[in-house]
């Protein structure tokens, strides 16, 4: 078993129709307005950014991102991923009732050097810290979509 090779996946039930979740997601620019553990977003070109996050545990991760396979009709939207993360997260945005879900599905391996060296130990922290994250983007984006639709 490599030890630095993460698969995550989240489900994010939202109150608000596919086609507005995916055009948040889209704009990933705007992911430090919404997502807490998102800290900075560089846009480099119309393709790609540098994101930096920070959860509950005390170190960033900052990783390029390059937009991969984008499809608005089928609600996908993923990257690649290099720097600290390296491999590729996935969003798949389906209506769901009155509201959609949204899919996060992730896989990579962990290039930052201190984080390999705590690798075992380590590891089950860094699977919860990636759970608190997660859900604290699912509470911040909910909130996002509600104050635009209480803008319209």
């Amino acid at each position: 078993m490599d030890w630095n090779h993460y698969r995550f996946r989240s489900l994010w039930p939202l109150p608000a129709p596919a086609p507005d979740v995916y055009r948040a997601l889209e704009r990933i620019e705007d992911y430090a307005r919404w997502w807490p553990q998102v800290r900075e977003v560089t846009r480099l070109d119309d393709t790609s950014g540098v994101l930096t996050v920070r959860s509950l545990l005390p170190y960033d991760l900052m990783t390029t991102l390059r937009d991969g396979h984008r499809d608005p009709a089928a609600g996908v939207l993923d990257v690649v991923m290099a720097g600290d993360l390296e491999g590729w997260a996935r969003w798949t945005v389906t209506a769901r009732g009155s509201g959609s879900l949204a899919r996060y599905d992730q896989q990579v391996v962990v290039r930052k050097p201190l984080l390999r060296r705590l690798a075992v130990p380590g590891r089950p922290l860094f699977r919860a810290n990636h759970r608190l994250m997660m859900r604290a983007g699912r509470r911040g984006l909910a909130a996002h979509l509600a104050e635009r639709r209480r803008a319209v």
